[in-house]
């Protein structure tokens, strides 16, 4: 490989690197598995061992981590929370025993299990929990106390009120409250956490630590960081000694003074992980003495002294029997598999996405087949490959018509999702008005999934626009009064558990977003491609109904941020002849969604100025405030740095109060920022 070429591959490793770490450090929503990961981390390291100049600090081998987020305090670790470096195979594990022994120590090493959890640090003084903090980037975390202290096995007072103790622990959630939870999601209607280590992450970092609570998060401590009035030789020995002090400390612990033993405890984790109540992604083998860990030190990325075996997924083979299609919101065909079950990672697999179909025709995947299995990431069971085909069998064939209203599906160029486009497909119907009705749309309270499938079992309601036509009387059934002397007449309410006043919050909720801003509405509609972002660049280039419906593909697709593919999704979706139908019932039951006012001369005053807004302002809203700020030409951030221009400051100001302090930059209050204006 020759420099440029090798150049070219680094830099879109690391784009597509740092995207991946964004997505799982800062987001907790990963998209790929810990595997691939690994890959392109290897591969990148690799091109970085061939061509060193390669190297600079921005490269994701030079870091360990994501970002800390400014959604809770920031908290600077005095003890580096590190990384631990990661191995793959049994040969590895020799190679790093022959490191241990090359560096003059003769070790003995503890093994234990790799949790799968959201790394903190505890700290307790006087033996009193006094501050919980994320890992974040390894050097900066959150402080999370709060919703740390909602964790029935992390004690608030240790057994001996020790000077000062921090510890490191992994939280996570145990497969059964993982499962629960994902239950309670489903039936809610809410997209379920994809893993329980996500789940534990996004269950952490909750501003509402009721919510916390209530997910049944555990921990587990497995390093002392820091201690002062107490003392230990080993880790093993501060394991035992912190469990003393009433702290959860990681399971199963044990000590060898050989790499031989090492190994078979290693691989005695791995055939036993499926039986454990909690996930595990490996098993880490430590140096147990603490002085011989400071004399081998640390990397710039890992501690010379560990090291974390890697177990690669389970695989079981087994027979495809049939292949069922359903109908998403947007009218997406999805495909999958049923199957002989098998007991896969620690549970029953019957069944398995098979994505769309361009994944069976590439795997040619055909039902009689025996496929082999896997759970990505443990939890989501997939397809990895065709063992052998059944004796006769044929090519699947996709379906070319709707399974739920018999109409033509399409597949449009350039696309891997088969579709149904019939509005009125009742399949769609249901979760077109959850989305509808969500937070990010229409914003409708108290219009949750569980109601809104009782309004369309009862036939109440079979579009959105149906929902403002909705009468309390169609919700709620009043109690006749009855003379004496007459049978008892029994109240049927119509929705169940809605009373009067259920009924008439309910109506007065919707009648509420009548008038809601219109990228709200343009949003709840649905439009393919269309995102809550998108829609409020469309609604500031196009400021109505009317002059979106009459724009064409040349005129949307100028907008920043929009592309040809978006800007003929709009178009097709308002030239359809049932939209220009639903408009003109929404219009006619009283929806008239509007833009905010905006000023009618735009200026450039704040042009080449970057403001950030925090805190709660006296009399105005900082969406107000950022619209007031870009229609000036100047640029709102959500995070301060150096080319910060401004700080407009609101009660209750956070941490990006304080950094603009730390950095000079200028703070004005709503009185300063109006003269501005």
């Amino acid at each position: 490989m020759d420099f440029e070429i090798a150049a070219e591959k680094h830099k879109k490793l690391t784009d597509i690197i740092e995207y991946h770490n964004r997505k799982y450090y800062i987001e907790d929503a990963p998209v790929i598995e810990d595997s691939e990961y690994d890959k392109l981390m290897l591969e990148l390291k690799d091109i970085e061992k061939e061509f060193p100049q390669l190297i600079t600090e921005k490269s994701p081998t030079q870091r360990e981590g994501g970002d800390a987020t400014l959604l809770f305090t920031q908290v600077r670790h005095e003890t580096p929370m590190e990384s631990l470096q990661d191995v793959f195979s049994i040969e590895e594990l020799y190679d790093f025993d022959r490191r241990v022994r090359e560096s003059g120590i003769i070790p003995e090493y503890t093994v234990e299990p790799k949790i799968d959890g959201l790394s903190v640090s505890l700290e307790y003084r006087n033996g009193i929990f006094e501050r919980g903090s994320t890992r974040g980037d390894g050097i900066i975390g959150e402080d999370v106390t709060a919703n740390l202290r909602t964790i029935r096995t992390i004690p608030l007072k240790l057994t001996k009120p020790v000077d000062f103790l921090e510890v490191r622990g992994e939280v996570y959630m145990p497969r059964k409250s993982f499962a629960d939870l994902v239950s309670m999601q489903d039936e809610k209607g809410e997209r379920p956490f994809k893993n329980p280590r996500n789940a534990a992450a996004g269950s952490l970092r909750q501003k509402d630590s009721k919510v916390t609570a209530s997910r049944n998060l555990d921990i587990f401590i497995f390093n002392l960081q820091r201690a002062q009035g107490i003392s230990f030789e080993s880790h093993s020995q501060s394991l035992d000694g912190l469990k003393e002090l009433g702290l959860k400390v990681i399971p199963s612990y044990k000590k060898y003074d050989n790499i031989d033993d090492v190994v078979k405890e290693v691989e005695r984790i791995g055939q036993n992980r499926n039986n454990l109540e909690y996930d595990i992604d490996g098993a880490v083998v430590k140096v147990n003495s603490l002085s011989d860990r400071l004399a081998m030190g640390s990397t710039a990325k890992f501690p010379r002294w560990a090291a974390a075996f890697k177990y690669p997924p389970e695989e079981k083979e087994t027979t495809l029997n049939s292949i069922e299609i359903k109908v998403g919101r947007t009218g997406v065909l999805t495909p999958t598999g049923i199957f002989d079950p098998v007991l896969l990672a620690g549970t029953t697999v019957s069944r398995a996405v098979l994505h769309n179909e361009d994944f069976i025709k590439e795997k040619d995947i055909r039902i009689g087949d025996r496929v082999i299995l896997r759970k990505a990431g443990d939890i989501i069971p997939e397809v990895v490959s065709v063992v052998k085909h059944a004796d006769n069998s044929v090519a699947y064939n996709y379906p070319d018509i709707c399974p739920s209203c018999g109409s033509h599906v399409i597949r449009e160029e350039g696309e891997a999702a088969v579709r149904c486009v019939n509005a009125e497909c009742p399949a769609q119907l249901l979760r077109n008005l959850i989305h509808f009705a969500s937070r990010d749309a229409m914003d409708i309270e108290g219009l949750g999934p569980a109601v809104i499938e009782q309004l369309v079992d009862s036939g109440l309601v079979n579009s959105p626009v149906d929902l403002y036509r909705l009468k309390i009387e169609d919700l709620y059934t009043p109690k006749v009064k009855r003379k004496k002397g007459e049978p008892e007449i029994v109240q049927e309410n119509k929705i169940e558990r809605m009373g009067e006043k259920s009924a008439s919050n309910l109506i007065n909720a919707i009648d509420k977003t009548r008038n809601n801003d219109l990228y709200r509405f343009i949003f709840a509609l649905g439009i393919r491609h269309i995102g809550q972002k998108a829609a409020k660049l469309l609604c500031e280039k196009f400021p109505s109904i009317d002059k979106i419906v009459n724009a064409d593909i040349d005129a949307i697709s100028s907008i920043d941020g929009f592309g040809d593919i978006m800007a003929k999704s709009v178009v097709e979706f308002f030239a359809l002849e049932q939209t220009k139908n639903l408009l003109k019932e929404f219009e006619e039951a009283g929806v008239n969604p509007k833009n905010p006012e905006i000023l009618e001369e735009k200026d450039d005053k704040f042009a080449g100025l970057t403001f950030v807004l925090t805190g709660t302002l006296p009399t105005m809203k900082r969406d107000e405030a950022k619209q007031l700020i870009e229609q000036r030409g100047g640029k709102v951030s959500g995070s301060v740095s150096k080319k910060t221009s401004y700080v407009v400051a609101g009660e209750d100001a956070g941490s990006k109060l304080t950094k603009a302090q730390s950095l000079g930059i200028n703070i004005i209050d709503q009185a300063e920022f109006e003269n501005m204006l």
